[in-house]
């Protein structure tokens, strides 16, 4: 299917990016059903990741080849460079190459270009009402980002389709800036309060972050602060005032998301953390909403 011309050069529409999977529709990932892309690789070495294998990117070292009992992996040259190529047709999904890579990488991915999701999204604009662009870590893959919500705006089938970031909080200022004009909205992780408690679970500290969540605050983009609460693990209760102060500052229509922590897809030390039941956060809960914070998104189930 053909789509309409948008106003950008050939360059930003061949633009590509490397996608770990791509979910038609959601009811879970921003407003209304929404079309998702999870773009490969992060920033974060998150130790209660639940899906690990997005945080690399596959250097084609060709360990996972043997080990695939379908056959569905191959080493190419492309352009010069080697490169896995996946055979989704073949694929059982069994997963051992996610196993066996040294790199939490995946070689399951797809390339796609801003002019493919656009036909894609033309063909489904009638059943959803925008894209979500999450990873692994997004905003890595800034430049494809821009091109393809540019695009979107600019395309008169597509319009009305909102763009929406869900992502780590991690983006420079000035990588904001540059999206800020075409996104409508941004669903931001705030891991842990304090920089140790930050570092402890992702390696990286939360700086970045609050100057991430104060811009989109103050430009309106702010769709959702997400707190994924780790019983003994994160620091939201022990540093209850403080946080519910913050949250009261970014406003009454920003969505403050509590997520509960289970072992699902984790790893090494975080399978020994206690997982997070619905006592738990109705407790987090609770004490939000006794110092003002009431736009309180709970869990519908607890796994």
């Amino acid at each position: 299917m053909s789509i309409p011309p948008v106003s950008l050069n050939k360059p930003a529409i061949n633009k590509q990016a490397i996608v770990s999977q791509l979910l038609p529709f959601s009811c879970v990932d921003g407003p209304g059903s929404r079309l998702v892309l999870f773009l490969q690789g992060c920033n974060y070495q998150c130790k209660n990741c639940h899906n690990p294998h997005t945080i690399g990117l596959c250097d084609a070292c060709g360990d996972c080849i043997a080990t695939c009992p379908d056959k569905a992996l191959t080493l190419i040259n492309l352009n010069n460079k080697p490169r896995i190529r996946w055979d989704n047709e073949r694929c059982s999904q069994c997963d051992t190459c996610l196993a066996v890579c040294p790199k939490q990488a995946s070689p399951k991915v797809t390339h796609y270009t801003v002019e493919a999701i656009l036909t894609i999204l033309h063909s489904q604009r009638h059943f959803i009402n925008g894209i979500t662009v999450s990873g692994g870590e997004a905003s890595l893959q800034l430049p494809f980002i821009i091109a393809l919500f540019q695009a979107i705006k600019a395309s008169k089938p597509l319009s009305h389709l909102s763009c929406m970031l869900d992502t780590n909080g991690s983006l420079s200022l000035t990588g904001w800036h540059k999206l800020l004009p075409f996104l409508d909205g941004a669903m931001v992780d705030l891991k842990a309060w304090q920089q140790d408690t930050h570092r402890y679970i992702t390696g990286r500290d939360n700086h970045a972050v609050f100057k991430s969540i104060q811009l989109l605050a103050q430009q309106q983009k702010l769709y959702e602060v997400r707190l994924l609460h780790i019983p003994s693990i994160t620091d939201y209760e022990q540093e209850i005032e403080a946080l519910a102060t913050y949250l009261l500052q970014l406003g009454a229509d920003t969505r403050v998301k509590l997520n509960a922590f289970h072992h699902h897809g984790v790893v090494d030390d975080a399978l020994t953390w206690p997982s997070c039941t619905q006592t738990d956060i109705e407790r987090l809960a609770a004490k939000l909403a006794k110092r003002g914070v009431t736009n309180l998104i709970l869990p519908s189930c607890y796994i």
